[in-house]
Order: structure tokens, then sequence, then C-alpha cells
């Protein structure tokens, strides 16, 4: 998955949606850790398009 930082609002539903909870909001911006099966589910529910899959 694809991060694009500046345009993350910080506000979590990301977080909320990941079945594999692998997704943190940290100080310095979004983080997705080792684990993500790259279902899409933060991608679809990002209000400001902020995480694209990759490919």
């Amino acid at each position: 998955m694809d991060i694009i930082q500046e345009n993350c609002g910080y506000c979590g539903t990301c977080v909320c949606v990941c079945p594999e909870n692998v997704i943190e909001l940290e100080e310095n911006g979004l983080i997705i850790k080792d684990g993500c099966t790259e279902c899409g589910n933060c991608a679809i529910v990002c209000p400001l398009g902020a995480l694209n899959p990759e490919g």
C-alpha cells in the first residue's frame, strides 16, 4: 500500500477498517507495518485519497 502522507488528515478511519490491525497513526505520519494483505479497505474508506494500492 502506498501512503501519500501530505494527503493524510489523520482521521483514523483507515485504522478502524484494517482487518490485520497493521495501520497506526504516529506523530510523524501514517505507518503501515508488516502484515498488510493489500485488501484495500483503507484505500476505499480514506476520504482524502491518502492510501493507494501498489501496482
